[in-house]
């Protein structure tokens, strides 16, 4: 099972396994980390599972679609390496896989 590695707001890092098909908003949620609060529950639809990813692990999802730009485009802290944690679907390419909480409590 794939193992991703979650930097959260207050810099703790936390690793969990997240079964390829599960997104990484799920993964956080699965496993009570803070920071991810996914008012939507993964719709895509609030920004509230904004992340970072990391360079080298852009490339193992999807491009981002017009949706997910546009709340991006609107979020505090938004960068050009920010994602929506529900849009992040795990891979069996994903193991090993950083991504940064957005700190979005300033």
């Amino acid at each position: 099972m794939p193992r991703i590695e979650y930097v959260l707001p207050d810099g703790g890092v936390h690793e969990a396994e997240v079964p390829s098909g599960q997104s990484v908003m799920e993964g956080s949620v699965r496993n009570n980390l803070p920071g991810i609060v996914a008012e939507c529950g993964g719709s895509c639809s609030c920004a509230t599972c904004h992340v970072y990813v990391d360079e080298a692990a852009q490339a193992k999802f999807d491009e981002a679609s017009d949706e997910e730009r546009e709340l991006l485009e609107f979020s505090e802290g938004a960068r050009p390496d920010s994602r929506l944690a529900c849009q992040l679907i795990i891979t069996d390419a994903c193991d090993g896989v950083r991504v940064t909480v957005a700190d979005t409590n300033g």
